[in-house]
């Protein structure tokens, strides 16, 4: 139980991370690109990255964290594979409306729970699915203003949802399949991330603003806004492996969701961006089904713990009714019972 508490607080303490340090960066970059005229989103994305690797190199020499080596291979692709998913979701935010883009990004929780069901052989309950419908009905009513199609974005809108949805479940497979942290997990794959979006951010922001990051002329409020952005993104950067590891890749997204709706409340206040009555019934609808999935998933944890604690107790009942010349097998029976309960940890979502 204690473990199952420290667990629990664990994972707490990531979704509120991701959250805080989620918002305020989309705040920070607002003010930067809206207000101070800096339009490179891709190549700021690739700036982050170089930054998060730093700051866990330097925090790995401290020895505050264990670097665990990956195979190459694996870590290499998984990290161009997240770059590139970046690098899309920019190009179909430039090529489509805002309504279409808020469209692509409600895709990917049913994408992600498709890909899981049919691939990986997870079983979403109904109730889960609900809430999840509700939630994506709120988020849509509270976001989506228009869709304006064209063939260009909607194939970049496709290729950014099938990468992102298969980045996010291999950073939950591989933490569990490889056992490495999630700083681990980022402080292996960051080099590779950056590595491609510094390549490719130039001319992926040159086409979309028609401007050159190179001749930018550079003031220092604006670079203390970029030093600003590359900090809170080391926290961002973070808790993102953190929470998916922790939970799924399809809690993430709702995590994701939770922070556009408080975007758009923090927009209201602190930078007046208009606001409608649609607004506000979006939200609360979003919110009442991130309070649903919150409350299921619980419940079928429950569950699971429940039913993965009874073969537990039936071997201890059985233990105690050993005779005492068959004490030699205890030890082995202990063996199963630190697996059983290993297992009925690692089987939280």
């Amino acid at each position: 139980m204690g473990e199952m508490s420290n667990f629990q607080l664990g994972v707490i303490g990531a979704l509120f991370l991701s959250v805080a340090s989620s918002v305020s960066i989309v705040i920070c970059n607002k003010a930067l690109m809206s207000n101070l005229g800096f339009p490179f989103a891709t190549t700021l994305t690739s700036w982050h990255l170089m930054v998060t690797f730093c700051t866990l190199h330097a925090a790995q020499r401290l020895n505050l964290f264990v670097s665990k080596s990956v195979d190459l291979k694996t870590v290499m692709l998984f990290g161009i594979l997240n770059g590139i998913s970046i690098g899309f979701l920019n190009l179909s935010l430039g090529f489509n409306s805002i309504g279409f883009y808020q469209m692509t990004k409600l895709a990917i929780i049913p994408f992600t729970v498709l890909l899981e069901t049919i691939f990986l052989k997870k079983q979403f309950s109904s109730k889960i699915k609900f809430s999840l419908s509700l939630l994506l009905v709120g988020v849509g009513i509270a976001s989506i203003t228009d869709l304006q199609l064209n063939f260009v974005g909607t194939i970049l809108s496709l290729l950014a949802i099938i990468t992102t949805c298969v980045g996010q479940i291999l950073t939950n497979t591989i933490q569990k399949k490889l056992n490495v942290s999630s700083t681990q997990l980022l402080y292996q794959s960051a080099p590779f991330q950056a590595a491609i979006l510094f390549v490719s951010g130039p001319l992926v922001d040159q086409m979309l603003t028609k401007q050159n990051v190179f001749a930018y002329k550079y003031s220092p409020v604006v670079l203390a806004f970029i030093i600003l952005s590359c900090l809170i993104a080391v926290s961002v950067n973070f808790s993102t492996f953190l929470v998916i590891g922790k939970t799924s890749p399809v809690t993430y997204q709702v995590l994701g969701h939770l922070k556009t709706c408080l975007v758009l409340g923090f927009g209201y206040t602190l930078l007046h961006d208009p606001f409608t009555g649609r607004n506000i019934l979006g939200i609360l609808i979003a919110v009442f089904g991130m309070g649903l999935y919150s409350y299921f998933c619980t419940e079928e944890n429950k569950k699971k713990q429940l039913a993965s604690d009874l073969p537990l107790a039936s071997q201890v009942k059985d233990k105690d009714s050993l005779p005492l010349l068959a004490g030699k097998n205890v030890g082995n029976q202990n063996e199963e019972n630190h697996e059983t309960k290993k297992l009925s940890k690692d089987s939280v979502i």
